[in-house]
């Protein structure tokens, strides 16, 4: 693990048992502001930026997540939910509804954590400071061993075993996007992000 990775696992969970600290844990990983942020090779390197930049989307959160659930010795595998940006239950301004025709399929990410002896799904993609605009499914009051709902609408779950194989499938699916997708999902991922902002003040 990264050096300020784990600084910063061992000062979370300093001072709280087990079962605590996983709660801990995800609060502190969920609430860090949600933004479509570019990708990065390295995910671990990507959480790093995460926790200078306090800014990320659900691929950083997760993997981070998942590293610091497995230094609790929880097993933990991953799930992609691919989902369409304009088939979510968002009331988006016009400027932004306009852009999700043209975008492709996004595969949102999450985490299935082994805890009492099942496996639950562990989503940490909406900060609770977008809570007031009632918008997203965000997940609150997590008692550490209960099933949370996926922040996307979508009808598929596909788990892979291990980060490597999450990272592989959805960088065979991203290399699919043709110049015309990609260049409508910049546009998209910075009017989003200021609108995110604007809910938040």
């Amino acid at each position: 693990m990264k050096e300020v990775l784990k600084l910063k696992f061992n000062e979370l969970i300093r001072d709280f048992n087990p079962a605590e600290a996983r709660i801990v844990i995800f609060e502190h990983i969920r609430d860090i502001p949600y933004y479509l942020v570019p990708q990065v090779a390295d995910p671990y390197e990507w959480a790093v930026q995460m926790l200078y930049t306090q800014k990320a989307s659900c691929s950083p959160k997760h993997y981070l997540l998942g590293l610091y659930f497995e230094e609790l010795g929880i097993p933990v595998k991953y799930a992609t939910y691919p989902f369409k940006w304009d088939k979510q239950k968002m009331e988006y301004p016009d400027e932004i509804k306009n852009l999700t025709h043209g975008l492709p399929i996004a595969y949102h990410v999450a985490c299935k954590a082994h805890i009492n002896s099942k496996w639950i799904t562990i989503d940490a993609t909406w900060d609770v400071a977008l809570n007031k605009c009632g918008l997203f499914k965000i997940n609150t009051n997590w008692d550490g061993e209960s099933e949370m709902v996926v922040a996307v609408d979508t009808g598929e779950e596909i788990v892979h075993e291990t980060l490597k194989d999450r990272l592989a499938f959805v960088n065979e699916k991203r290399n699919l996007y043709t110049d015309q997708e990609k260049t409508a999902y910049a546009e998209f991922i910075n009017k989003f992000n200021a609108w995110l902002e604007r809910l938040r003040r």
